[in-house]
C-alpha cells in the first residue's frame, strides 16, 4: 500500500509539472501569431476532451475515492475526520468570498463553486519541489483533503450544474446502474461486462441533462476491488500525462490583452482561491484540533498545515471544469480562466515560499 501511495504521489507531482507546461504553451499560442491555429484546435477538441476524455478522469477519481474509503486515508472515522472537516471549510469559505464580492452582480453568481476546488496534481507537484523536508503525513493529509474536495466538487456538478433533465434517459441510466450493481453482487469480474455497461451508462447520462462525466464516478463505485486496482494503475499514467495536460492545453489558452482582474468575477475567484482556501482549511483544522475534536497527524506542525492550506488554493483542473459549466458568455469565460490561472499561480508561489522559508526552516 505504501509503495502504491508513493507511486501515486510521484505520478501526480510529475503530472503537475506537465500541466503547468501545457497551460503555459496554451497561453503563449493564444497570445501570439499562432492564436488562430490554437483557437481552431481548442474549438475542435473542446467537446471531445471536456465531455468525453474527462469522463475517464472522473472515473479515476471515483476509483481513488473508493480506495481511500475502503483501505486508505479515509478508511476509519479517526483518519477521515480531519480531512473531511478541512475539505468542507475549504469549499464553504471560498464560495462565501466569491458570493460576497459578486452579490450585486447576479449574472456572475453561477460561478460560486469555481474557487472551491483543489488541483491535487499541481499541489503535490509543489510539495515535490520542497524535497524530503516535507513530512509524509502532510502529503497524505493533502491527498485526503483533495479526495474529499473532489467528492464535493462531483456532488456540486451533479446538483447545481446540470441542464434540463430527461426522465427517459435518467431511467436508462438507472437501468445501467442496476446492471452494474447486479454484476458486482454476483461477483462477476469480467472487464468487458463492466466496460460495455459503463459506456451505456455514459451515453444515457450524456443525454439526460446531468453532465456526462458523473457517469465515470458512478461506474467506478461498482468496480470490484481487484479489477479497480488494475484499472487504476493502468489509467493513472495515461490520464496524468495525457488527458489532464490535454485538458489544460484546450482550456487555458486565453488572450491576456485588456484583462482586468479587479472586476468582481475574476476578483472573487482569485481571492476565493488564495484567501478562502487557506482561511477555510486552516481555520477549520485549527478549531477542530484545539477543541480536541480531531488530532494533527504525527510530526506535522500548524505552520506546515498553514502552508499546505495555501497550496490548496491551486484550483486549476476542477476549477476550470466547473467554470466551463457555469458560464456561456465569452467575456465571462475569459475572465474566469484568467482568474483561475492567477489564483492558482499566486497560491502555488505563496505556498512554496511559506513552506520553504517559514515552515521548514530550523
Amino acid at each position: 500500500m505504501k509503495s502504491s501511495l508513493a507511486t501515486f504521489m510521484k505520478t501526480e507531482a510529475a503530472s503537475g509539472i506537465l500541466l503547468l507546461m501545457a497551460a503555459a504553451l496554451a497561453l503563449i499560442m493564444a497570445n501570439s501569431f499562432a492564436s488562430v491555429f490554437y483557437n481552431d484546435i481548442a474549438h475542435d477538441l473542446h467537446l471531445i476532451v471536456n465531455d468525453g476524455l474527462m469522463t475517464l478522469f472522473f472515473f479515476l477519481i471515483g476509483l481513488e475515492i473508493k480506495r481511500e474509503m475502503t483501505g486508505g486515508a479515509l478508511s476509519t472515522k479517526t483518519q477521515a475526520m480531519l480531512p473531511i472537516i478541512a475539505a468542507v471549510g475549504g469549499m464553504v469559505a471560498p464560495a462565501l468570498i466569491f458570493y460576497f464580492i459578486n452579490r450585486q452582480h447576479p449574472e456572475n453568481l453561477n460561478g460560486w463553486a469555481i474557487p472551491s476546488a483543489t488541483d491535487i496534481a499541481f499541489a503535490l507537484g509543489i510539495l515535490a519541489l520542497l524535497g524530503k523536508g516535507i513530512p509524509a503525513q502532510l502529503r497524505i493529509l493533502l491527498l485526503a483533503i483533495a479526495v474529499m474536495d473532489d467528492l464535493g466538487a462531483i456532488l456540486i456538478i451533479a446538483l447545481f450544474y446540470s441542464g434540463t433533465l430527461s426522465l427517459e434517459m435518467l431511467a436508462a441510466a438507472g437501468a445501467a446502474v442496476l446492471c452494474l450493481y447486479m454484476l458486482r453482487r454476483k461477483k462477476i469480474e469480467h472487464p468487458l461486462a463492466y466496460i460495455v455497461i459503463s459506456i451505456l451508462l455514459w451515453l444515457a447520462v450524456l443525454n439526460s441533462g446531468i453532465h456526462a462525466t458523473i457517469a465515470g464516478v458512478v461506474a467506478a463505485f461498482f468496480i470490484p476491488p481487484d479489477l479497480g486496482h488494475k484499472w487504476e494503475k493502468a489509467l493513472h499514467p495515461f490520464i496524468a500525462f495525457g488527458i489532464m495536460p490535454l485538458f489544460a492545453f484546450v482550456n487555458a489558452g486565453v488572450p491576456l490583452q485588456g484583462a482586468d482582474m479587479t472586476q468582481p468575477l475574476p476578483l472573487g475567484i482569485i481571492l476565493g482561491l488564495f484567501l478562502g482556501k487557506q482561511l477555510g482549511i486552516f481555520g477549520c483544522i485549527y478549531v477542530a484540533v484545539k477543541s480536541r475534536f480531531a488530532k494533527l497527524p504525527k510530526g506535522v506542525s500548524f505552520r506546515q498545515i498553514y502552508g499546505m492550506s495555501i497550496l490548496c488554493g491551486i484550483g486549476f483542473t476542477m476549477s476550470l471544469f466547473i467554470g466551463m459549466l457555469a458560464y456561456q458568455d465569452i467575456g465571462q469565460l475569459t475572465e474566469m480562466r484568467l482568474a483561475v490561472l492567477c489564483g492558482s499561480v499566486i497560491s502555488a508561489v505563496a505556498g512554496y515560499l511559506f513552506l520553504r522559508f517559514a515552515a521548514l526552516s530550523k
